[in-house]
């Protein structure tokens, strides 16, 4: 039921004898306001128009109070006493605060309203304030032009034909597009109910007619200040979601970038895989393998502090130095050598304060020996059999301190004979630094290196171990940048 239908007789009446009241209230204080920019200074003839008027309105209140005063007889109405002259100093005070007041914020206001005269004093009313406007007769009309162009502030009747204020209201909270523009309800009805219902429907602000021109403007202008407070934080949102965009974008495309120059498996002397997982979009674990001549192959995995687009920068740019063997004076063959020439370039001082630990051996493929070193890493498993058939595990730990740290470090080799058949594993801390969903944290010794004895000889042992640790993990993104290389050495020569 619309809310026209829902006020009683005297309701109806009040509403219907107030509006040409209101209309003469509102010309006679536009009109003041005229004579008065004008220079007229003698407009006690006009105050006494305003004061009749206003004593009017009274009496129908007073009279029209409720629907009893409807039924049966007609309650008998006092004729009123003559009103006296008002003299020059009783003239009201709002059009001098008005004139006093600083003018609104300026907004495109949508005025609804069925009579053409109270559309006309309102809108005569804004557009001196500085308002851009637009009017609607009811709310069906006013529906259709919020859906073609944008406004800043709703002033809408409360009683109109066709589609009241009220169902009008409810529909504009229901609109997702509509649900954010401020509406002040204007009504010459002032029971408190509806007051209530239209705050309760998501109204902003509500001013009975004759409406108060010092109140209206503060309110407008309360409004449309609130307004612009969200259409700024809409449009700041706006940025910084395109931003959050754009940095996705650009992440996606150096993560891409990482993947790429990480080496392809090998098939050929021997199979070689890997699993590669970054915790973020970009991750500070890298690693490589080349031929350095045609008898030996170097094997390296390096792991900068921390992760994301830091240490994935200088993660790319050590493993570029290293296969390109830009390192003057260093034989590659030697892991120590290059460690220390690392060590040298990569000093953390110049690097944000950033190091890296790097595990590097190079495999002798005449001699079947692996020479290596390492700056700080976890120690690379070489899985073996036993003479009777069983699995081994041996670490292959060097002494060594992290990269980057003490400018004049040196560094030792190490070198490990090679059984026929072996696997070598290189891996990041972030394989086995995992933390559990109860807390704990998996052992390396009694847990780690197990699942190697028991699942290393698998042909996706790799990707077997990632999903391993985060089943572990208990969530699919780790804590920390995950990487494991195998090297599948030959039976033979």
């Amino acid at each position: 039921m619309s809310d026209t239908a829902s006020h009683g007789p005297a309701s109806q009446l009040r509403h219907d004898l107030r509006t040409p009241i209101n209309h003469i209230l509102g010309y006679s204080e536009l009109l003041e306001e005229d004579l008065t920019d004008r220079g007229v200074t003698d407009i006690s003839d006009l105050r006494k128009i305003r004061h009749a008027a206003r004593t009017l309105l009274d009496l129908i209140q007073t009279r029209l109070g409720n629907d009893s005063a409807l039924s049966g007889a007609s309650p008998k109405l006092d004729r009123p006493a003559e009103a006296e002259p008002l003299a020059e100093s009783d003239a009201e005070p709002e059009l001098e605060e008005a004139k006093a007041d600083q003018p609104a914020v300026p907004g495109r206001i949508l005025v609804v309203d069925d009579s053409t005269e109270n559309r006309e004093t309102l809108v005569r009313r804004l557009r001196r304030d500085g308002h851009l406007t637009a009017e609607a007769r009811h709310g069906g009309e006013a529906l259709e032009m919020l859906a073609e162009k944008p406004f800043d502030l709703v002033l809408l009747d409360v009683m109109m034909p066709e589609v009241d204020g009220t169902t009008t209201l409810t529909r504009m909270k229901a609109d997702e597009a509509l649900r954010h523009v401020p509406v002040i309800m204007i009504s010459a009805l002032d029971e408190i109910e509806s007051v209530v219902r239209c705050i309760e429907r998501g109204a902003e602000d509500y001013l009975p007619k004759p409406f108060n021109p010092v109140l209206l403007r503060a309110r407008i202008g309360a409004s449309l200040q609130k307004k612009r407070f969200r259409d700024q934080e809409q449009s700041y949102l706006h940025r910084i979601e395109e931003t959050q965009k754009r940095l996705h974008d650009e992440l996606q495309e150096a993560g891409r970038y990482v993947a790429s120059i990480l080496p392809p498996p090998e098939s050929d002397p021997f199979p070689i895989a890997w699993s590669y997982h970054p915790s973020t979009e970009l991750g500070g674990d890298s690693f490589g393998y080349h031929w350095i001549d045609e008898d030996h192959f170097a094997i390296y995995l390096l792991d900068v502090c921390g992760h994301g687009v830091g240490a994935s920068l200088l993660s790319v740019a050590a493993i570029n130095v290293i296969r390109s063997g830009a390192m003057i004076g260093t034989d590659l063959r030697m892991p120590s050598q290059v460690l220390k020439s690392l060590n040298s370039a990569f000093q953390m001082e110049r690097h944000n304060n950033m190091y890296f630990t790097i595990w590097y051996g190079v495999y002798a493929k005449s001699t079947r020996t692996l020479r290596h070193a390492s700056g700080g890493h976890p120690p690379a498993i070489l899985l073996t059999e036993s003479d009777a058939g069983v699995p081994e595990c041996r670490l292959l730990r060097c002494p060594g301190m992290i990269v980057g740290v003490v400018e004049s470090m040196t560094y030792a080799d190490e070198e490990t004979v090679i059984p026929p058949g072996s696997r070598l594993f290189l891996y990041s801390d972030g394989a086995y630094e995992v933390h559990r969903p109860d807390d704990s944290m998996m052992d390396f010794d009694s847990e780690f290196v197990p699942f190697f004895l028991t699942h290393g000889r698998r042909v996706d042992f790799p990707s077997l171990l990632l999903e391993w640790v985060r089943n572990e993990h208990g969530q699919e993104t780790l804590d920390d940048d995950f990487s494991v290389v195998a090297v599948d050495f030959p039976l033979e020569g």
